[in-house]
């Protein structure tokens, strides 16, 4: 911890050091997300509501699986399915604003940017969600099935973290 105080003195807003703290906070970002990844089916596969038919389009269960799954129901995917890949992105992310905007940037976070941050964050979860969901239903029919969630978490986690580091930075703590 020394060692980082004493390189955050010195080295401060320098961008190539808050790209080295922003993947510090990423890693335990991904650390959380992977967790609640692998943890969060065991509440949720018993949940067998169909999704509503707006978001079946994205999430059709001929591209996600192949034959039979339990979580398709009446020819639509789960909610049972989607909501442990959204919630562990949205929990996930909502931490990292908070740890990015007090460690990383130092920066004070705006009512408008965080509604702004909850807009991108939005579509990059439904992105990111349909994602995991495509990575995990090709790899559960493999010999890394066992890793399918794991893989496909970290997947979603590069996608946003190559987004957020520019949003962060230059629009959300921007230094005037």
């Amino acid at each position: 911890m020394f060692l980082l105080r004493k390189l955050d003195a010195r080295w401060g807003d320098n961008t190539l050091w808050q790209f080295v703290k922003f993947n510090l906070v990423s890693f335990s970002i991904t650390v959380l997300q992977l967790a609640l990844a692998n943890l969060l089916p065991l509440i949720f596969d018993a949940v067998t509501a169909a999704l509503p038919p707006f978001l079946r389009p994205v999430f059709r269960p001929e591209a996600l699986f192949e034959g039979p799954s339990p979580y398709v129901v009446d020819g639509a995917v789960t909610w049972g399915y989607v909501l442990p890949f959204f919630l562990s992105n949205f929990i996930a992310n909502i931490y990292g604003y908070f740890m990015n905007m007090k460690t990383t940037f130092r920066g004070k976070g705006s009512r408008g940017g965080l509604a702004a941050y909850l807009g991108v964050l939005a579509a990059l979860i439904l992105f990111s969600t349909w994602l995991q969901g495509w990575i995990t239903a090709g790899l559960s029919v493999t010999g890394f099935a066992v890793l399918a969630r794991t893989a496909a978490a970290m997947a979603a986690g590069l996608v946003q973290a190559a987004v957020l580091f520019p949003l962060e930075k230059y629009v959300l703590f921007k230094k005037e």
